[in-house]
């Protein structure tokens, strides 16, 4: 493809809403615009990702260096749309707030009877654990929502009733005090869901601020895998100003759903092998729904470039050659040009040729910002004596190569890395 089929816009200038090295080269080297919109030198980048990419594995070979999680992959990166946590040992990833944890459980002990004690001005997990004097883990927390759509696929090894669907049931949530419910978990579950009202509570015989699922009625209880093995805890005694001590699941009450609901947090121990998480931020490159390869190209971008531009492998490069033409005082180029650009792609190469009346210098320019892995410069001086220089993106050194011999030359470099 000619240079300016393409149409092709370079700039000199990084743009000032880039957010990192790779987007800012993507602007410059013309394959996306200042607003972000893919230009069409990043149409056929993603053209050749899209031919390239067939498995996450293929990542390797592309130079990404990604997470992979049961069902996502992502590229780790600061700049990226979803926060992480990620295992350095074992390489378990996942989104923050779909990310599982080992929990502790509480020490064994016998259950107590339950009792009921006042505990005025204590709606709250942190005033009741300060006028009790106790630990938060020693809580039972109280959520309560309204679904309003149905459950995703089952997930999280949770164990779940026979039932379909949740729309529109009252859902009654039970996690330890010390820990925050994960939105996604519960969604997994039931579905969409809003805030249960105060007139909803009461409606199922519970009361805001004081409530356990304790004798409640017409709700789905859902509850932590947590609980059933963290006894005599306190909960709501479903009357305000009072809490229940030394509550027990099964004992005081069921679930029809019992289910990892709770956030996993940075330095807690992973899930598979008990080493510590880490968070990050990155984007999801592979899901359920397939390649995202916009957000591949983009990670391409941030992990394949330099002070000049990109330097990606040939793979997932728009072109394998870049093929320049500068013009001679003496002898006319073009024709010698033109006529090794018809050889090139003849024996299966994909090549981007300028033939711009240009200055050579400006040419140079383009050819590192874009980052084919070959380029080839067709110039007056080389012509002389049979030959054309080729030089590898990333090499430091130029080789004059004997024009007979250069598809055998370009296809050793292609296939050598």
């Amino acid at each position: 493809m000619r240079y300016d089929e393409l149409s092709i816009q370079t700039h000199r200038e990084a743009p000032a809403n880039a957010r990192s090295a790779g987007q800012s080269w993507l602007v410059r080297a013309g394959y996306v615009s200042h607003s972000g919109q893919l230009l069409p030198l990043g149409e056929r980048a993603l053209a050749r990702i899209r031919a390239y990419l067939k498995t996450p594995a293929d990542f390797q070979q592309s130079g990404l260096l990604t997470l992979t999680g049961a069902h996502e992959t992502y590229y780790p990166t600061l700049v990226g749309s979803h926060d992480l946590l990620h295992c350095p040992e074992c390489g378990t990833a996942a989104r923050a707030e779909t990310a599982q944890a080992k929990k502790a459980a509480s020490a064994a002990e016998t259950s107590a009877p339950p009792e009921k004690v006042l505990t005025p001005d204590c709606p709250t997990i942190e005033s009741l654990a300060t006028f009790l004097g106790i630990s938060t883990t020693k809580t039972a927390k109280a959520l309560m929502f309204v679904s309003i759509g149905s459950p995703k696929s089952p997930d999280f090894g949770q164990t779940v009733d026979s039932r379909e669907t949740f729309d529109s049931e009252f859902i009654f949530v039970v996690i330890r005090g010390d820990m925050a419910m994960s939105e996604a978990k519960l969604e997994a579950l039931v579905g969409k869901f809003r805030l249960a009202t105060e007139d909803e509570i009461r409606a199922v015989g519970a009361v805001p601020g004081y409530a356990s699922p304790i004798g409640v009625r017409n709700a789905t209880i859902i509850v932590d895998e947590l609980i059933p093995q963290s006894a005599n805890l306190v909960a709501g005694a479903n009357q305000a100003g009072y809490h229940l001590l030394n509550t027990n699941y099964g004992r005081d009450y069921s679930a029809e759903i019992v289910a990892d609901l709770t956030q996993a947090n940075p330095g807690e121990p992973c899930i598979a092998c008990a080493a510590p998480l880490q968070a990050t931020r990155g984007w999801v490159l592979v899901s359920q729904a397939g390649f995202d390869c916009e957000k591949i190209l983009f990670a391409l971008a941030e992990a394949h470039n330099d002070e000049k531009g990109f330097t990606f492998p040939a793979p997932v490069a728009p072109f394998d050659i870049y093929l320049m033409q500068v013009p001679g005082k003496t002898l006319d180029t073009l024709p010698v040009a033109e006529e090794l650009y018809q050889k090139l792609q003849a024996a299966g190469f994909s090549v981007l040729f300028d033939d711009r009346n240009d200055r050579a210098g400006v040419k140079f320019n383009d050819a590192d910002l874009l980052g084919c892995p070959i380029r080839i410069t067709v110039g007056e001086r080389g012509l002389q004596n049979g030959m054309v220089e080729v030089k590898g993106r990333r090499a430091s050194e130029t080789q004059q190569v004997v024009i007979e011999e250069i598809v055998e030359a370009i296809r050793y470099k292609l296939t050598s890395g």
